[in-house]
């Protein structure tokens, strides 16, 4: 038995009727390459199987304290049933993307059961109307609580449930595993008595050597995130959401995105990923006649460099970042994203953000309790709630080497994020060996034409391509059937917003 974070306990305190923090995996492969050219619903429960005992949380459920008087406990659940976790579905025919999309949403927007470990999985067949894909092509749909796994950490479970050759031998038997015994609620009551008891003398020592960082990162990340989150503009996604979610996607060779930074000096890949995702924000709300004339701002990751045994190595944090939706000339906007992300103001932002994620690891409390006080402040002073950010866009890395499932080659990778009131927009950037997967979740009351900002996504990256490429060359490959070609001249539909948008502003 052992307790959560605070962070991780954030999560399941967190969850609410219309938004939960499920974070959803998806995987697509092609059989052809297993023995025989067939894999069988049963050969991967038993590969699942095999494996549970490299991710020990997959057997563990929450126990929560009484009247929650102190954080919950992941403890071994004695009644673990295998099969109720990986599950065998098809698609109605024909089988194609926009039916698969609908339905990764759907499972992707149930809230996972408490009482039982926190994770789902789906074995999905019937995508026999995909491009680019042979027929029997199957999927595995693989849906985690965010207490239960990091994000960061989606590429382990990838690694774990993979073998890098098509040849790999069979599953071992699974090793014995007997379950412990929760405790009673005598005892967690003891429990949470004793680290309340013990708390001045569990973080003083910590504290008071982090002390000066925490006040140098606080007074920053307050500044940054809290002191001006107010100047931006408010879009259609920054309103309560809904508990119905859509998701679409978009792949592009990996190749295309190092010739495109090649427009602005020093221009990183993840420059790029953020001005073809602001393009393609900025075409949709354009479209719909809501572009505000201010840049929108997304949270997102940045790049800095670790001390110590990460000396030297790219350390991601998160910041808050203008993304040029303002700025109709691509290149431009390209450049100014990468001038704004390698600025020193956004730079002292990732930095005192790496220094309080650093501070929690020593102590927790103290850092938690820093940010509590900073959004507090900022609830204070900006009513209830208040978005920091218009929309977020989160790097999922993966492998950059084929890997295999009891044989069948892995050919895509990507994500369904968590959305929340107030950020109902959430990219999800994949990479897979030569490709990037933009991705994205919504609320489908603010956004009930997914497939639409999925074409703008497209069109955002074909502009910056066609100046990097001759025209007819190479065009995005979209998991999707051919989109029907659209009249330059016929007016685009304007899409209005939901009742979730209407019911926002009474908050």
């Amino acid at each position: 038995m052992r307790q959560l974070s605070e962070h991780d306990a954030a999560y399941i305190y967190s969850d609410s009727a219309h938004a939960n923090s499920n974070v959803t995996l998806l995987h697509i492969y092609d059989q052809t390459t297993a023995p025989g050219g067939k894999v069988r619903f049963k050969q991967i429960l038993t590969h699942v199987e095999s494996r549970l005992g490299q991710l020990p949380v997959f057997r563990e459920k929450i126990l929560r304290v009484p009247l929650d008087l102190d954080y919950p406990y992941w403890i071994e659940d004695e009644n673990f049933d295998i099969e109720y976790h990986v599950r065998h579905i098809a698609l109605p025919k024909p089988g194609d993307w926009r039916q698969f999309c609908i339905q990764a949403s759907r499972i992707h927007a149930r809230p996972l059961d408490l009482n039982r470990p926190l994770w789902e999985m789906y074995v999905i067949e019937g995508l026999d109307s995909f491009l680019d894909l042979p027929v029997g092509s199957f999927a595995v749909l693989l849906k985690v609580h965010h207490a239960a796994i990091d994000v960061a950490q989606g590429n382990e479970i990838t690694t774990l449930l993979h073998d890098l050759s098509p040849d790999s031998p069979p599953p071992a038997p699974p090793a014995p595993w007997f379950p412990e015994s929760a405790p009673g609620n005598l005892g967690l009551l003891l429990r949470a008595g004793f680290n309340v008891a013990t708390f001045p003398l569990r973080i003083a020592q910590p504290l008071t050597r982090s002390w000066t960082t925490l006040k140098s990162a606080a007074r920053t990340f307050a500044g940054e995130f809290v002191g001006r989150p107010h100047e931006f503009p408010m879009t259609r996604f920054n309103s309560e959401v809904s508990p119905h979610r859509v998701f679409e996607t978009r792949r592009f060779a990996l190749a295309d995105f190092k010739a495109i930074r090649g427009l602005a000096d020093g221009a990183t890949i993840n420059d790029v990923v953020l001005a073809v995702c602001a393009g393609g924000l900025r075409r949709y709300l354009d479209m719909q006649g809501e572009l505000p004339e201010e840049s929108l701002v997304a949270a997102a990751p940045i790049a800095v460099h670790g001390e110590g045994k990460e000396q030297g190595q790219a350390v991601f944090s998160w910041v808050r970042l203008e993304v040029g939706t303002d700025i109709a000339d691509p290149v431009e906007r390209l450049e100014t994203i990468h001038a704004t992300s390698s600025s020193s103001d956004v730079m002292a932002q990732a930095v005192s953000a790496r220094e309080l994620i650093e501070l929690a690891e020593h102590a927790p409390s103290a850092a938690i309790a820093a940010t509590s006080k900073m959004l507090r402040s900022a609830s204070a002073l900006l009513g209830n709630w208040a978005p920091l950010a218009n929309c977020a866009i989160a790097n999922v890395p993966g492998p950059r080497v084929p890997l295999y499932l009891h044989g069948a080659r892995l050919t895509y990778v990507s994500a369904i994020m968590p959305i929340s009131d107030g950020m109902g927009l959430v990219f999800s950037v994949t990479s897979y060996s030569d490709m990037i997967v933009v991705s994205f979740t919504a609320c489908y009351e603010q956004l009930p034409d997914p497939e639409v900002f999925a074409l703008c996504l497209r069109d955002s990256f074909q502009e910056y391509l066609a100046l990097v490429r001759p025209p007819v060359r190479r065009k995005a490959r979209p998991m999707a059937a051919k989109a029907p070609q659209r009249k330059a001249a016929a007016p685009v539909p304007k899409v209005p917003r939901r009742k979730a948008a209407s019911r926002a502003a009474a908050h």
